[in-house]
């Protein structure tokens, strides 16, 4: 791993994300490879390679409808008062063979989707039909159609050759339709990253479990593993672990075995009980110091038996913030999606904010509100204050506010970047 800088200033979030990304070579340099997948094991995968038909779809002539195979020269002056009449030669089914020929004043019963016998050159829908009530062999036909009418036709779809899905598609449940109808097994997709999840901290209780005193729920493990899986990772491993040095190095054992990154939520500061800082501040290349961001000052890189760490604070907001602005973009770049780009706003009230730190504002976007007269952007409002121990307010935002770290406060109306979280 090279070598990173001393961290004797605080690097902007900016800053700090480029250190992460070189932090994180090895991870973007496997996830950069391709590898074959079953078609069951790709979706939200990222596709490598242009996907191009082998074939034509359809693969036959077949019928669109319900109905009757004729030509359509039989029923063209075919009408209610004056129905064509004729006779039926055989049923096709889907899956079945294309059946018997069509001649003169002769039609095949067909299913929809099944090869259309050789002769027809239209199908006529059952409801425009009826059966002879003197001959169950003759079928009066009620409308005329045209040629072509309710056939699918080899190419309709796709020729041979065309490309289907172009690489760097995120694939979704109509990818993966159309690579199975081309008769696809298996995609190249990236790689997603395999990523090992340690929260730690004594005073953990995992949810549901009852509480003792100075105890709160553990939610950096799901808030995490969510946030990575969403991003297209693997996650391997989910540990909380306790403050003790043992127990966090056999967490740390546990993740990193098979993972391609480590990521931990919290013991990254300078108080007494820091294990995550203990364990992992003095491997080589490792960097624990604050940056200038708010909430999520406190951050540290590492590596644990050739694996890379990332370090995030504890306080469930702080963890989640730093994911958002400093981790999901380099993992994003990984899997081959596309940045998640900030939007445009504007402040529906007036925010204050510490100066020489960038700080994110959790804020709730209004689509359908404009933020003032003429104004063609949408209103943006913080829905909590700075504190990063305000975890429930977490849930009504869906962007942080960005605001500069040489800007102390923005009146109402002020615009701003928000970044969708």
């Amino acid at each position: 791993m090279t070598p990173l800088p001393d961290a004797s200033t605080r690097p902007s979030p900016a800053e700090y994300r480029e250190l992460l990304r070189a932090h994180l070579t090895p991870v973007l340099e496997r996830a950069a490879r391709s590898t074959h997948l079953p078609l069951s094991a790709c979706a939200e995968s990222v596709l490598s390679r242009d996907l191009r038909a082998s074939v034509d779809l359809p693969l036959f002539v077949n019928s669109q409808m319900d109905g009757y195979a004729v030509r359509s020269a039989d029923v063209a002056g075919a009408g209610p008062d004056s129905p064509a009449r004729l006779r039926v030669v055989g049923a096709v089914h889907a899956g079945d063979g294309p059946g018997p020929g069509v001649d003169d004043d002769e039609a095949c019963k067909v299913m929809t989707g099944a090869p259309v016998p050789e002769g027809a050159d239209c199908v006529v829908p059952v409801e425009d039909t009826w059966v002879s009530d003197s001959d169950p062999a003759v079928v009066l036909v009620a409308a005329p159609r045209s040629p072509g009418e309710f056939l699918r036709r080899p190419g309709d779809d796709v020729r041979a050759g065309d490309v289907v899905i172009e690489a760097g598609v995120r694939l979704e449940a109509r990818h993966l339709a159309a690579a199975a109808s081309l008769g696809m097994s298996g995609l190249d997709v990236r790689p997603r990253p395999r990523v090992g999840v340690v929260a730690t901290g004594s005073e953990l209780v995992a949810p549901g479990r009852p509480l003792g005193p100075g105890q709160i729920w553990e939610s950096n493990s799901i808030t995490l593993t969510a946030a990575l899986k969403a991003c297209g990772c693997e996650v391997t491993t989910t540990i909380v672990a306790g403050d003790d040095r043992h127990e966090f190095t056999s967490a740390l054992d546990a993740a990193a075995g098979g993972a391609d990154l480590v990521v931990t939520a919290g013991a990254v500061s300078m108080g007494d009980a820091e294990v995550v800082r203990q364990v992992l501040a003095d491997r080589d290349g490792a960097r624990f110091a604050p940056i200038a961001m708010q909430p999520g000052g406190p951050q540290g890189l590492s590596t644990w038996r050739g694996t890379p760490v990332v370090c995030l604070p504890g306080n469930p907001v702080s963890a989640l913030v730093s994911f958002v602005v400093l981790l999901r973009p380099v993992i994003l770049e990984a899997v081959g999606r596309a940045p998640i780009r900030p939007v445009r706003a504007r402040l529906a009230r007036d925010v204050r904010s510490p100066e020489g730190r960038v700080q994110f504002l959790r804020a709730a976007l209004d689509h359908g509100r404009a933020a003032g007269p003429g104004s063609d952007l949408p209103a943006v409002d913080p829905v909590s204050g700075p504190g990063s121990h305000l975890v429930a307010s977490m849930a009504r935002a869906d962007v942080l506010i960005e605001i500069p770290a040489d800007v102390t406060s923005l009146a109402a109306g002020a615009e701003v970047e928000a970044i969708p979280l």
